[in-house]
């Protein structure tokens, strides 16, 4: 599909943050934090980095996206139906009954998913296994991305693919942490210390790349960077900011799990106020311009 420019992916990603809280409105329930945060990262892949076709979404010289944080997918939907899977007014069916869009993706009922996602931490073994599969077969293009959250990384399962994925050298894997510094429970120093994470990858014999996940150009250099690295798998730790461009989620654990409407938190808005407040923010870019729907 057609690569867009930089500043055209970072006005898709602003688009993007809005579908997400139109739909978790919608909704009246689904995780906002994560969501928001990976917009960026989500941008760049669909619209820049992977190959991909929508109206082929089992082509098989495709490249993989696994989504292991499965619980961030208002941010896949919202990406996959700007890129032309399904119709964007579809996003409003959000956690609906009988909707193709649940609260993780379930891959049989919508084409363009990978596999279906809940329980955290299996992710990873399943982008194993597909890379694995693929060197196998001999295929030299297509490669497996795999998203997790930081606050994943608590789970035992990820380690052993972590040290599977070493073993195999499976070049062309590219895992993207979501380093964001939160889980449910709280921050995920206090949860469950991380740190020194990229040395701990490290040391399982993968390559590790540290990026601002809100750098587009640093998001697309990195990606292109992990296509050149022979022999091992790579990890790109991407710093970002959960509930990024919504001054009052930003950096707040209490909105990992909860939609603007339903939460009376200190320091946010009342709640028939927030996703109004929400949208302003994003549609002015916090106040710097003026939105076209004022």
């Amino acid at each position: 599909m057609k690569s867009l420019t930089v500043p055209q992916l970072e006005k898709q990603a602003n688009q993007i943050r809005q579908d997400i809280i139109e739909m978790l409105v919608e909704a009246g329930s689904g995780h906002s934090a994560g969501s928001l945060g990976m917009a960026d990262i989500f941008t760049a892949l669909y619209f820049r980095i992977m190959n991909h076709d929508p109206k082929k979404p089992d082509w098989s010289e495709r490249d993989r996206l696994i989504l292991s944080n499965g619980h961030i997918v208002p941010v896949r939907y919202a990406t996959m139906a700007r890129a032309g899977y399904f119709p964007v007014k579809e996003l409003k069916t959000l956690r609906k009954f009988g909707s193709r869009l649940q609260g993780h993706p379930e891959r049989v009922r919508l084409p363009g998913l990978e596999t279906t996602s809940g329980p955290l931490g299996s992710g990873l073994s399943a982008a194993c296994g597909m890379a694995l599969a693929l060197k196998m077969d001999g295929a030299k293009q297509q490669r497996v991305y795999c998203l997790t959250g930081d606050g994943e990384l608590d789970e035992g399962n990820i380690w052993e693919a972590i040290m599977f994925g070493a073993k195999y050298k499976l070049s062309n894997l590219t895992v993207i942490v979501d380093r964001n510094n939160i889980q449910i429970d709280g921050p995920t120093e206090k949860v469950m210390p991380l740190e020194d994470l990229a040395a701990k990858w490290e040391s399982f014999g993968w390559h590790v790349i540290e990026i601002d996940g809100h750098s587009m150009q640093g998001i697309i250099d990195a990606c292109n960077m992990a296509k050149a690295i022979e022999n091992r798998p790579v990890v790109i730790i991407a710093h970002t900011i959960p509930g990024k461009d919504v001054d009052y989620m930003e950096n707040d654990y209490h909105w990992h799990g909860n939609p603007p409407g339903l939460a009376d938190m200190a320091g946010a808005p009342p709640k028939a106020q927030q996703a109004k407040v929400a949208l302003h923010e994003l549609r002015t870019l916090g106040g710097r311009i003026r939105g076209e729907h004022e």
